[in-house]
């Protein structure tokens, strides 16, 4: 039988304790919904390449989340060694993101194909803590499919 990791336990301790808004969000239902995922596109598109060309935006946008890639996440240090985290502070350490991910995959995205559903949980929780807003994520995404389908 697996053993479940302490430090996992108690993070998820630290976490529930902060409000996590996970009501369903209209243009990220939609999508789920009528979005096409990276295995159905790449082949109509004959590309071999098994991840989608936004995985590394994606990836990169967790990072600069962080705090970037080469700073140290708070999280990471001991406690009493922590930077406190201001109310206006819009970073979100790996640790927390990935929580939150778990939480939104499980209640709202867990039948949709991974990376889709990292990209959804994470547009989720940009769109709750305020980053971006449902409209302008919705303004960004025509400007993007403008240019992707230019003839």
């Amino acid at each position: 039988m697996t053993e479940i990791n302490p430090d996992y336990v108690e993070l998820d301790k630290q976490m529930s304790s902060k409000e996590l808004d996970s009501s369903p969000i209209e243009l990220l239902e939609k999508i789920k919904q009528e979005g096409r995922v990276w295995d159905e596109l790449s082949e109509e598109y004959g590309v071999d390449n098994p991840d989608p060309p936004w995985r590394i935006s994606l990836e990169a946008t967790c990072d600069g989340l962080a705090g970037g890639y080469w700073t140290p996440f708070n999280i990471c240090l001991p406690k009493d060694e922590r930077e406190p985290v201001m109310a206006d502070d819009k970073k979100i350490d790996s640790n927390e993101r990935r929580w939150e991910e778990d939480k939104l995959v499980e209640e709202h995205y867990a039948d949709v194909p991974f990376p889709e559903k990292q990209l959804l949980a994470l547009a989720h929780t940009m769109i709750r803590r305020g980053m971006i807003t449902e409209d302008e994520l919705a303004k960004h995404m025509k400007d993007v499919d403008k240019r992707l389908n230019m003839v």
